[in-house]
């Protein structure tokens, strides 16, 4: 009797082990339709638990109808029955919403890209008077005198477009300067606000040189020295008030 019933157990056995074939499937991104790696999957009918790989790929020995559990952290569980031994295919929804990737780019022109604005509306200045040397090389290897140059020298024109061109000039390397030492940049490395950050950036304004020659390390390092001094005289450098005069 004893031997009877161990003979039942074990036919019952090798039947249950000989119908565990290998499910195979997949995994995705229910919204990017990628594949998702390093996601659990259990059969909680035998107990067996796999991970599939960075494929999204998975094999695991399940018999049909075994159910099958899906998890990944950041990602909503899933479960899926097996059916009739065929590829399992399976889209996990992300506990978050994914936004898309979105590229925020400043609108203002670059100062490279204003002076390059600014000598297209004045070609005349940047044309044939925008020649300072009085010596000119010619194509032969030769020097002589620049007829430009010359009549730079002596013609009011010329002048008039020289001390255009310095203006210009000047303009460009005060772009320069506040396209990098703005008022959001250095607010956000001092933490200073409104009238006390107008206050540091006149006292504190770097050059021109300091400005194109700076590190972003050596810029912020700078800056943040400079504001420890600022507070630790602030009063003497508050802005006052102005006042209107009476009439």
């Amino acid at each position: 009797m004893r031997f009877g019933l161990f003979f039942l157990l074990f036919l019952a056995s090798v039947k249950c082990f000989a119908q565990q074939k290998p499910i195979e499937g997949i995994v995705f991104d229910k919204d990017s339709k990628e594949r998702i790696a390093s996601v659990s999957v259990h059969d909680i009918t035998n107990g067996i638990a796999v991970y599939d790989n960075l494929k999204g790929v998975f094999s695991i020995k399940a018999n049909e109808g075994d159910q099958l559990v899906f998890t990944r952290q950041d990602y909503h569980s899933d479960t899926v029955k097996v059916k009739n031994q065929e590829t399992v295919v399976v889209y996990m929804s992300r506990i978050a919403i994914q936004l898309k990737l979105v590229t925020v780019r400043d609108s203002a022109l670059t100062p490279e890209k204003r002076l390059e604005a600014t000598k297209q509306d004045y070609t005349k200045i940047y044309g044939s008077l925008a020649y300072d040397d009085a010596l000119s090389v010619a194509p032969g290897g030769g020097a002589g005198l620049s007829i430009d140059a010359l009549w730079n020298s002596i013609s009011r024109s010329g002048r008039n477009a020289t001390r255009l061109r310095q203006f210009i000039q000047q303009d460009y390397e005060q772009n320069v300067i506040d396209y990098r030492f703005n008022r959001n940049f250095v607010s956000r490395i001092t933490g200073l606000k409104d009238e006390k950050l107008s206050s540091f950036m006149i006292r504190y304004r770097p050059g021109f040189f300091t400005t194109q020659t700076m590190t972003d390390y050596e810029f912020i390092t700078m800056i943040r020295a400079n504001a420890r001094r600022f507070l630790r005289s602030q009063r003497t450098y508050t802005i006052p008030p102005l006042e209107s005069k009476p009439n």
